[in-house]
């Protein structure tokens, strides 16, 4: 289930069982903070109370850790964290289809009935960083009796709920061009990190007591994110504005700004650009054009209106000439005059397809 299913789910109890798998570490910690924070309040109860291991214990292990009752403590909580117990095989077969001895099966079977029927002192938080395997009978058993969270990485398409949560939990709000240059800004990361965005709204809040975050504010926090610092020239070849894209492409050279990480911005850029120009032909249009883009739907619409100024020819010319920069970037037989070159091209022709 997603985060706020997970979460939900807790408030109208903890289960005994939880799985807490995927690669957005941001919401496991979310998640195993709300369930200690749930079944031990007091942070002094939970040095007795609570077991992390790092390894897995064997199945046989793992079922008496389960099964035995507290003595000291009111309540038992075994953390496995880095678990491999729930990990996608690279096979089509499972681990459950593999064959196994009798003991092995005997063994797996004891732990299944222990999760099914768990002390009520007893609870167990399994995390793993990879994407769990829902065919394994494991997580079938705690799917059923208890929870799984599928910690998936956010989307630009799908970042607006955890923004909309994440600003009424700190009281705070955007302005309307602060929020568009928020989605603009997550279109170009190559990875979302939830992480990263919490810790910077976090310290926004502490640098301002305005109510509402502006462009100003936001542009501050991700300065320091080299796909973003050069959203703006981004912006300028999308609206053919040579003048301006120079200017902002000389600032980011002057600036230290690494060639290569320029070098990247712009092929992604103009990769968006081309793939938006086909989709359009093709009938996607508008707000359709997010997914396929993997944008947020807004950002993508505006691309897709940019594309229309470019034809194909200079688009690919441009892609080809970036190309060469690369290897000839590498390699030190060449520097910023070809990312100039490429950003002339690019605003300079292809203009006739808007007009």
């Amino acid at each position: 289930m997603k985060f706020g299913e997970f979460m939900a789910k807790l408030r109208r109890g903890v289960p005994h069982a939880m799985l807490l798998a995927g690669e957005e570490p941001y919401y496991i910690g979310k998640a195993e903070a709300a369930i200690l924070g749930a079944l031990l309040p007091e942070e002094a109860e939970r040095g007795a109370a609570v077991q992390v291991l790092e390894r897995d214990p064997s199945p046989t292990e793992l079922a008496e850790l389960l099964e035995t009752v507290p003595f000291l403590t009111e309540k038992s909580v075994l953390v496995l964290r880095g678990t491999e117990l729930f990990r996608e095989k690279k096979s089509a077969a499972t681990e459950d289809d593999a064959p196994k001895g009798k003991a092995k099966d005997k063994a797996m079977e004891r732990l299944l009935a222990a999760i099914a029927d768990m002390p009520e002192t007893n609870y167990v938080i399994f995390e793993s960083g990879a994407k769990a395997d829902k065919r394994k009978k494991l997580y079938k058993a705690v799917e059923k009796t208890g929870a799984a969270l599928d910690a998936e990485p956010e989307r630009p398409w799908t970042i607006e709920p955890w923004l909309r949560g994440k600003l009424a939990e700190m009281g705070r709000s955007f302005d309307r061009e602060a929020s568009a240059y928020f989605m603009s800004a997550i279109s170009v990361m190559k990875t979302i990190s939830l992480t990263f965005l919490d810790r910077e709204l976090e310290k926004l809040a502490l640098y301002t007591d305005a109510a509402r975050f502006t462009r100003a504010d936001l542009e501050r926090a991700f300065s320091s994110v080299p796909e973003v610092s050069g959203f703006a020239l981004y912006d300028a070849i999308s609206e053919r504005d040579v003048k301006k894209a120079i200017s902002v492409l000389e600032r980011q050279i002057a600036d230290g700004t690494y060639l290569p990480l320029i070098l990247a911005g712009l092929v992604r850029h103009v990769r968006q650009l081309w793939k938006a120009k086909r989709l359009t032909a093709r009938g996607v249009r508008g707000k359709a054009l997010g997914q396929p883009l993997e944008m947020n739907p807004f950002i993508a619409e505006k691309l897709g209106r940019a594309a229309q100024g470019f034809d194909e020819e200079t688009l690919r010319a441009a892609f080809l000439e970036l190309a060469d920069a690369d290897y000839l970037l590498k390699t030190g037989q060449a520097g910023p005059e070809l990312l100039e070159h490429a950003t002339i091209l690019l605003c300079g022709r292809g203009a006739t397809a808007a007009r």
